[in-house]
């Protein structure tokens, strides 16, 4: 008799079974790090925002921006001549993510000027909570990152926002 070459259904059976099992371990690990990375690039952008306000500040000498638009381009890759309008500040995927538009990195900003452009409030909220980013974050003009971690929304006052715990 000759010997057939090749596995058996019970060897190939347990061997995708140990591919289900490592599965089944590695994907929550990979979604976590996935929020993980989210929240680190909300807390980037925001960052982002501060730096955009104080310098649009110092350039058109008219307080702060009015709207994240007016920090980035007109358009997507168009940016030839900044203006009070147009500043080109922040890149077109951030100046867009409002809740009506498409998220940047799974997070939508709110941005809101107060008290005829003294003061501003940008916040970040999780475009799906617990699957795109888990907290909430928020920050003004003072530059200090606050951060919410039920995921609510960000708040529209610079008060409500410094009640929040301030990001280490």
């Amino acid at each position: 008799m000759r010997k057939q070459k090749g596995f058996s259904l019970i060897e190939l059976l347990i061997v995708v079974a140990i591919i289900l099992i490592i599965a089944a371990i590695a994907i929550p690990n990979l979604l976590r790090a996935r929020m993980a990375a989210n929240e680190s690039s909300a807390v980037s952008s925001i960052r982002t925002v501060n730096t955009a306000e104080v310098s649009y500040q110092s350039t058109y000498q008219n307080g702060y921006s009015t709207s994240l638009g007016q920090l980035g381009p007109a358009a997507a890759g168009a940016c030839t001549a900044p203006t009070a309008a147009n500043a080109c500040l922040i890149d077109y995927s951030l100046s867009t993510a409002t809740a009506s538009t498409t998220p940047k990195s799974g997070y939508y900003f709110t941005f809101t000027t107060l008290s005829s452009a003294t003061s501003y409030v940008i916040g970040g909220q999780p475009q799906s909570p617990n699957q795109t980013g888990i907290s909430t974050f928020c920050s003004s003009e003072d530059g200090v990152l606050h951060k919410d971690v039920t995921g609510a929304t960000p708040p529209a006052t610079v008060d409500a926002c410094s009640k929040l715990a301030a990001l280490q």
